[in-house]
């Protein structure tokens, strides 16, 4: 089997078992750096001692992120178990990457309506979503015209982290935008159906089961794309939703411009929801749920801001 071949089966397998379009690519480049890291010989040939030595390689050559190396050994155990059915050894003498604990760059209220300020358009509805319903970039970008209910100001969020549906927030700020929004939505669906390219990707084998839904407004990406693409898989004309790339950059200059000094990004925004919200007196609970959080100790990150001064600690120095 070729080089070509052997990752397209990779990414039939991966199709098959519904991952997402980013772990198929991640997952079919690091049995491509195994492969190359190993002097290109087939996976199959490969020693256990090699794909240590590979992952060592990427802990102490490359330095990478502990979630790197682990995310490098998930796509290789998968590649073993799932592809070339052969159950991945015990990996000896593997140095495991060390994961850090981090505590999450939070802004003031103020911080957050400086930035939205030197943001404007779709960039500016986009962040406003992330802050005022906790979203992640992924899930803001992926909402159809369907999840978002104006009448009970609710967004429903689907195959988030974890592939699991849930319910959120929406702020009643972003409401006359968001009208806005979906008026020009229809607007740009009615002409790309006269075009012939008004179809959408429906999420696994809905298009089959409904022949024709594709082509529902309904459907359509809130935040759409440009221009008009062909699908790797179906080969049909449609148009996808925005990068996130185009509203990370966004966001960078307009925190650039707002002269803020911490190292804000686009999820910076979904850690200001959590902890302003627990800020303001909601339960742990709720905040977890409305994250989508499968553990309420993630949650419970954000209550370091929530004392301040360290812990509510008031410092020798301020009795002097």
């Amino acid at each position: 089997m070729g080089r070509s071949k052997f990752l397209d089966s990779i990414r039939n397998e991966l199709r098959r078992q519904n991952y997402s379009w980013r772990t198929v690519n991640a997952y079919v480049g690091w049995a491509r750096r195994l492969v190359r890291y190993c002097g290109y010989k087939h996976p199959r040939n490969i020693s256990p001692e090699e794909i240590a030595s590979f992952l060592n390689y990427l802990a102490v050559q490359r330095q990478v992120a502990a979630s790197t190396q682990n995310q490098a050994l998930c796509a290789l155990v998968f590649l073993y178990r799932e592809v070339l059915d052969h159950e991945l050894p015990l990996l000896e003498n593997l140095k495991r990457a060390k994961k850090p604990r981090r505590l999450p760059v939070v802004l003031t209220r103020e911080e957050v309506k400086l930035i939205l300020c030197n943001l404007d358009g779709i960039p500016k509805l986009v962040a406003q979503l992330l802050y005022g319903s906790g979203l992640r970039i992924s899930e803001a970008l992926r909402l159809r015209v369907q999840d978002v209910d104006l009448s009970y100001r609710q967004i429903t969020v689907r195959s988030g982290k974890g592939d699991r549906d849930r319910h959120t927030v929406l702020p009643a700020a972003v409401v006359p935008a968001l009208k806005q929004a979906l008026a020009r939505r229809k607007v740009l669906h009615d002409r790309d159906t006269r075009r012939g390219c008004g179809r959408v990707v429906l999420p696994k084998a809905l298009a089959r089961k409904y022949p024709g839904e594709d082509t529902r407004f309904r459907w359509q990406y809130l935040f759409p794309s440009r221009r008009v693409a062909k699908d790797a898989q179906t080969g049909i004309l449609h148009r996808y939703h925005l990068s996130d790339s185009f509203i990370q950059r966004a966001v960078k200059e307009a925190v650039d411009r707002s002269g803020i000094a911490k190292r804000a990004s686009c999820h910076t925004f979904r850690h200001s929801f959590a902890t302003h919200l627990l800020q303001d007196g909601y339960d742990i609970r709720t905040v977890q749920e409305l994250l989508g959080h499968n553990n309420v100790k993630t949650t419970m990150v954000y209550t370091h801001v929530l004392n301040k001064g360290g812990r509510g600690v008031n410092s020798p120095v301020d009795n002097l």
